[in-house]
């Protein structure tokens, strides 16, 4: 499987922070030993029991959809939702996680702003019996999180990589001038959409399809603050001006859609013809920039599905069964294996975005 734990390895050195691990003994599936999951999953909880979902920043249309979807579908399927955004940062998402705690949550779904910050309260959390689920986000560095559900992050940049040579090739033959962007390193998921990508990217690399002009090809390197647009517009102008006065870009690899865009900007306001550019999240303004012929790709990680298994692992929980994964092996949190849940991710462009959107009732309009 996928080598996590170098990616995780590599988050830990650029975050420079080490937590110490307190609570369980257990470090396998998490339905089995003391502190959160165990207890919950064999004793499951009645309908009306609080559930927390801490959120992060919302720096994506799907981050907001997940707070409307949580608190509809919870309340739906019988328990008291607690959501909550950390738009003030780190601090705020640990103070809320300590009021969930107090307030008297059974289960704690945990979209992190930084995995790697949450040790003392996850700690917390598992001395209160409650049922940690890392969602979307792995948290790191605790052995006090009990499931992880996501979309498989390592495939998706194992897409974007591909999608970004098929892209350009569509264009005329190589070789090609390429840059790198990746997300924001306090987010564990950044280093395996990285990883996924360079899986691909690297032998053309070695074998001189790509040219990575700029020489920036680590992820160091690549990283983009906070996942924000303004700094990978800024940095794209500081890429362009430094080394493209007259070298063509053929394709730039960006980790997500509001990065997509901001990069297309950067290019068009340099007066620079419009290279292949991936993306990923399926945000309205991305996919109609698809449909326009500008950006190239993003990544359908339908965000109603992965809220849809998270309150089925909810279920599974208040009726005491032992939940279902499919990933036992790939994610190292520096501390233990996190047993994950993973959906599939899929590839987007103009040709199967009708296809692609169909079941969405806002994109299939937008792709007809």
């Amino acid at each position: 499987m996928r080598n996590f734990a170098k990616s995780f390895a590599a988050v830990a050195a650029i975050s420079a922070l080490a937590l110490t691990s307190c609570g369980r003994e257990d470090a396998g599936t998490g339905n089995e030993g003391g502190g959160g999951g165990g207890e919950a999953a064999a004793g499951g909880f009645e309908e009306g029991t609080a559930i927390g979902v801490a959120l992060p920043q919302k720096t994506s249309e799907n981050w907001v959809l997940a707070e409307k979807l949580f608190n509809d579908g919870l309340t739906e399927a019988g328990y008291e939702p607690d959501v909550q955004f950390a738009n003030g940062g780190v601090s705020e998402q640990q103070n809320q996680i300590n009021s969930m705690i107090t307030n008297g949550v059974e289960v704690l779904i945990v979209g992190a702003i930084d995995g790697a910050q949450l040790g003392s309260q996850l700690s917390q959390a598992a001395e209160a019996g409650i049922t940690v689920i890392a969602y979307d986000r792995l948290l790191t560095n605790t052995e006090n999180v009990d499931y992880y559900v996501a979309y498989d992050n390592f495939q998706v940049g194992e897409l974007q990589g591909q999608a970004l040579l098929d892209g350009m090739a569509e264009k005329g033959e190589g070789p090609y001038n390429v840059e790198l962007f990746a997300g924001s390193p306090d987010d564990a998921n950044a280093q395996v959409f990285f990883d996924g990508a360079m899986s691909v990217l690297k032998p053309k690399i070695d074998d001189g399809t790509l040219n990575v002009v700029s020489g920036q090809t680590e992820f160091n390197q690549a990283v983009t603050q906070g996942w924000k647009a303004e700094n990978a517009q800024r940095r794209m102008d500081t890429l362009l001006s430094g080394n493209y006065d007259s070298e063509e870009l053929h394709g730039v690899l960006s980790p997500n859609d509001t990065l997509a865009r901001a990069i297309l900007t950067s290019v068009k306001a340099a007066g620079k013809d419009i290279p292949i550019v991936t993306g990923q999240d399926s945000e309205v303004e991305s996919v109609k920039s698809i449909i326009a012929g500008e950006q190239y790709s993003t990544i359908n990680k339908d965000t109603r599905d992965l809220v849809e298994h998270s309150i089925t692992m909810v279920e599974g929980l208040a009726a005491g069964e032992e939940l279902e994964v499919n990933d036992e092996e790939s994610y190292d949190n520096g501390v233990k294996v996190v047993p994950a849940y993973l959906l599939e991710p899929q590839i987007v462009t103009k040709e199967n975005a009708a296809e692609a959107y169909a079941d969405d009732p806002t994109l299939s309009e937008i792709v007809k």
